[in-house]
């Protein structure tokens, strides 16, 4: 035996550098794969920051034009308070308490009508004269509100805005402030307190989170309750003592928000951490106070769909690079077999005349082993011979004997037909011994359309003195009654012959003893089956039924090769040949042939007398 040993030794090396020619392919595979994830993930988080500051700035034209309005529809108010007679004469007369409840009604009326959450009207003291909220309790009525941003805005410079969270009703709200004169001194102050919750409710429809941040950096307004009066960054300490004094934003703790910028994109739109989660921040100041609106979006989304476009891109180059490298290797492939094709020829040539021989030898073969076998065949049939003569050489002794006796009684007519059917049973066995002495050779039994009806008949005249003696009832039922099949006469005759023998003999020990045969066509083939009523044939036996010497009668009784011989015969002419025992007794042969093409509607050939043949 020959060692591949060094076979494998070199190959290694060979394979170990191949390897390493072909690592600088993958590296740079693996980077055109890494390039186009990465550059699918910025042209995607470009686009979707892109498209969150469209729909930011959509959202702040809309907030901020709403809050603008908001603030400035009361604009109207303290003018109108100081035209109206009523106001004037109480801040000239604080104590007449008939004024202060007309004043307290008319403020309630306007309000009222104006929509705003609280109207009332302070001395130059600050101190709170009359209210529209005077009946209600948290009232500001007879409360000094010097210390407000508003009053002394209002007092000093003639008008006042802020927000903050009210020092009898602790709600938040929007103050408007403006002074009432008298010539160059101030004689009061006319306040409106604007409710901004029904605005900041509007907001938590919309997508996103808002917050409004006053001029201190502290969240006033937001759609998160966890963002409310909490500054951006910490307060300083002029700031923390501007708180302390005017008391804007009451009882609030102002912890800082962990608000930290992270990239600025624009003026007003910065990336921001806030609480550790990644937003986008859109800015816009407003006309009407000194106030920033802030519009956040989480850009979480945004990078999950940004990954999954680098995914995507990264897949769809590693796609591209397979393509390429398959069609590269077709190429290759192609190149291969055009360089192989003319080896190939030149060896298929040669091959294709050693087949063509090759091809000749093995049917030769072939037909050897099929005579072989068919002699093999013969050689276990030749032991049946007596078994297949015996049944017609008893009928005909029968009917020797028979025409003997009615050649006494002088019935010449009846002997005719007796020597007719003697003549036609040795016909018969003519065939049979010229279809055993063909079988032989290695040609074909030719078929023939034979009427079913007509075999049936032959075959029962055979067996008729065995089934008279052993009291049988044979039934026939052919339908139609024309139903022909492509088989050979004396063959299919011998076969139903030697199946009605063995049914009679099965049936020796029933009482019940009917012997029936049915053909029917089936799907272009010939279903005719021999039924009996006796015991059936025996388990150990059925499978073994059609092999050679098997045999369910007794010992000495049968030879066991007459189903052998049929089987035999039916495969001969294109057919099969099985068995089967029936559920309520008894066995059932079943002989399928094929169909013929023409039904034969000829009659059976009469019976010739003697002087009619000379």
């Amino acid at each position: 035996m020959i060692s591949r040993e060094p076979g494998l030794h070199s190959d290694g090396p060979f394979d170990h550098t191949r390897g390493w020619r072909a690592l600088p392919r993958w590296c740079g595979a693996l980077a055109l794969v890494a390039v186009a994830a990465l550059a699918g993930q910025q042209i995607a988080m470009q686009a979707g920051l892109a498209r969150l500051r469209e729909a930011a700035e959509h959202r702040l034209d809309m907030l901020a034009t709403g809050l603008d309005a908001d603030l400035a529809r009361f604009d109207y108010l303290p003018a109108l308070l100081e035209m109206t007679p009523v106001v004037p004469e109480l801040l000239g007369t604080p104590s007449d308490t008939r004024l202060r409840d007309a004043v307290n009604r008319y403020l309630d009326g306007v309000n009222a009508t104006a929509g705003a959450e609280m109207l009332y009207v302070l001395d130059a003291s600050g101190t709170s004269l009359a209210a529209s909220d005077w009946d209600k309790p948290g009232t500001t009525v007879g409360q000094d509100l010097s210390f407000r941003p508003y009053v002394i805005d209002a007092l000093g410079q003639g008008r006042g805005r802020f927000y903050g969270v009210g020092i009898t009703s602790k709600k938040p709200g929007y103050y408007l402030s403006y002074a009432l004169r008298r010539g160059q001194s101030s004689r009061g102050v006319v306040a409106v307190k604007i409710n901004l919750e029904e605005a900041e409710r509007a907001w938590r429809k919309l997508p996103g989170d808002v917050a409004l941040i006053d001029q201190r950096g502290v969240v006033i307004l937001s759609t998160r309750e966890d963002l409310k009066f909490r500054p951006l960054l910490p307060l300083d300490a002029l700031q923390r003592a501007e708180v302390l004094r005017s008391r804007p934003y009451g009882e609030a703790s102002l912890q800082p928000l962990q608000w930290t910028q992270k990239e600025a994109l624009d003026r007003d739109v910065q990336v921001i951490s806030l609480d550790g989660v990644d937003q986008l921040a859109s800015a816009r100041i407003l006309r009407g106070a000194p106030w920033q609106l802030v519009v956040l979006d989480d850009l979480a989304p945004l990078r999950t769909a940004a990954r999954y476009a680098a995914v995507t891109a990264g897949l769809a180059m590693a796609v591209l690079l397979l393509v390429a490298v398959a069609l590269w290797q077709r190429r290759r492939a192609v190149r291969q077999k055009l360089a192989s094709q003319a080896a190939l020829q030149a060896a298929h040539d040669t091959l294709e005349s050693t087949v063509v021989a090759r091809t000749a030898q093995l049917r030769a073969a072939q037909g050897e082993l099929v005579h072989a076998g068919k002699m093999a065949a013969l050689g276990q049939m030749s032991a049946g011979v007596v078994h297949e003569l015996n049944q017609p050489l008893t009928a005909m002794r029968t009917l020797s004997e028979s025409a003997v006796i009615l050649l006494d009684k002088n019935r010449i007519d009846d002997v005719r037909g007796n020597l007719q059917r003697i003549r036609n049973m040795v016909d018969r066995l003519a065939r049979l011994t010229s279809q055993l002495r063909t079988f032989a050779y290695k040609g074909e039994v030719p078929l023939a359309p034979v009427l079913l009806s007509q075999a049936i008949a032959e075959a029962q005249a055979i067996v008729a003195d065995a089934a008279k003696k052993q009291r049988v009832t044979i039934e026939v039922d052919v339908q139609p009654a024309a139903l022909s099949a492509m088989a050979e006469d004396a063959a299919l005759g011998s076969v139903l012959a030697n199946l009605m023998r063995n049914a009679i003999d099965a049936m020796q020990d029933v009482p019940l003893r009917t012997l029936r045969l049915e053909a029917r066509p089936k799907e272009g083939r010939v279903l005719l089956s021999v039924t009996d009523t006796g015991p059936g044939i025996r388990p150990d036996i059925l499978p073994r039924l059609f092999e050679p010497f098997v045999t369910g009668k007794a010992a000495g009784s049968g030879l066991g090769l007459g189903l052998v011989i049929s089987a035999q015969l039916v495969r001969a002419m294109d057919g099969t040949l099985r068995a089967a025992n029936l559920d309520g007794g008894g066995a059932c042969f079943v002989i399928d042939l094929p169909a013929a093409i023409a039904v034969i509607h000829n009659p059976p050939i009469p019976s010739l007398s003697i002087a009619q043949q000379e």
